[in-house]
């Protein structure tokens, strides 16, 4: 018997990073490619680094935003819990996350941003509008104007961008591939 593996994509990943996150990534200067990849301390540095950050995902299949916003939800609180960060703050940012995608409808091409400032790490930042320092997520739809939405909890805004960036522990390798090969490029001028 042949068992074969169905692997759907919803989205297309996109990473834009601030050309200053090289001056972050120093010490991996002359490494490869394949050997960043490999290294999630590299890639724990590459989120903690003070620099903007856009994560931009192009709708590929059709999907629903509560659908959407389950799996936000569930790979967010299973990797707060697991460093023993989920408390009722986060419970709730999670929770306003799921209720701002509840009523989306992602068709083909919409476009999903999630933007973090490069103050994004401070907590005492944090409290101000979501779309200009901590993540703003924008959601547009069919040439609509865009939904913004903003999420304040530091612990939230930290794990969805090790979601996307997080090395080993990223939803999409082939993202996590891309990223070392380009910043191996850069290190290496």
């Amino acid at each position: 018997m042949v068992i074969h593996f169905l692997q759907v994509k919803f989205f297309s990943i996109g990473v834009y990073l601030d050309p200053e996150i090289v001056g972050h990534l120093h010490q991996w200067k002359g490494k490869s490619a394949k050997e960043l990849e490999e290294n999630d301390d590299f890639f724990d540095a590459l989120v903690s680094a003070p620099v903007e950050k856009v994560i931009r995902l192009v709708v590929i299949k059709e999907i629903k935003g509560a659908q959407y916003g389950v799996q936000i939800e569930s790979a967010v609180r299973d990797r707060l819990a697991a460093d023993d960060k989920y408390e009722e703050e986060e419970e709730e940012a999670l929770e306003k996350i799921v209720e701002f995608l509840q009523s989306k409808y992602f068709k083909k091409h919409s476009v999903i941003t999630y933007h973090f400032s490069a103050d994004s790490q401070t907590a005492e930042q944090m409290a101000l509008l979501f779309i200009v320092i901590i993540v703003q997520i924008v959601v547009s739809l069919e040439g609509k104007d865009d939904s913004k939405f903003v999420v304040e909890n530091a612990n939230v805004v930290e794990t969805i961008q090790k979601w996307y960036l997080g090395g080993s522990r990223a939803v999409s390798p082939s993202t996590i591939a891309s990223l070392a090969n380009t910043l191996s490029v850069e290190l290496s001028k």
